[in-house]
C-alpha cells in the first residue's frame, strides 16, 4: 500500500508541475514600439545643444550627418557619425570669430551631455 502511495504522491506532484507555465507578457496593441535609436537621440541632443546656446540652425543634412549654424561671428559645425562598433561620436567644430565668445564651443558641449543624461 505504501507504494501505492507515493506513486499516487509522485502522479499529483507531476500533474501539478505541468500546470506551471511562463507566457510572454501581454501587449493589447501589439509590442510596445522600440525607442529612439542611437543615432536618433545624439542627432536630436546635437541639434537642442546648438539651440540651446543661441546657435542659429542653417543646414541639417541626416544623411552626411551634419549640422550648420552661426551665432554672431562664430560659425558651428556638429558632425555625427556612426561608427563601425555601432557606437555614435559627435563633434562639434568652431570656426570664425571665437573673441566674441570663446567659451561657446564648451557651453554646447555641456548642454549636449546634460541632454544625452550625462
Amino acid at each position: 500500500m505504501r507504494f501505492a502511495a507515493r506513486y499516487l504522491a509522485f502522479f499529483i506532484a507531476l500533474v501539478a508541475l505541468a500546470g506551471c507555465v511562463v507566457y510572454d507578457p501581454y501587449y493589447p496593441y501589439g509590442a510596445p514600439p522600440p525607442g529612439p535609436s542611437k543615432f536618433d537621440r545624439a542627432w536630436n541632443a546635437a541639434v537642442g545643444a546648438l539651440q540651446d546656446q543661441g546657435v542659429q540652425i542653417g543646414n541639417q543634412d541626416r544623411g552626411s550627418g551634419t549640422i550648420d549654424g552661426r551665432r554672431g561671428g562664430i560659425n558651428m559645425k556638429a558632425r555625427v557619425l556612426t561608427q563601425a562598433d555601432g557606437s555614435v561620436r559627435v563633434e562639434f567644430n568652431a570656426s570664425g570669430a571665437m573673441s566674441e565668445d570663446p567659451g561657446l564651443p564648451d557651453r554646447i558641449s555641456r548642454a549636449y551631455d546634460a541632454r544625452m543624461g550625462r
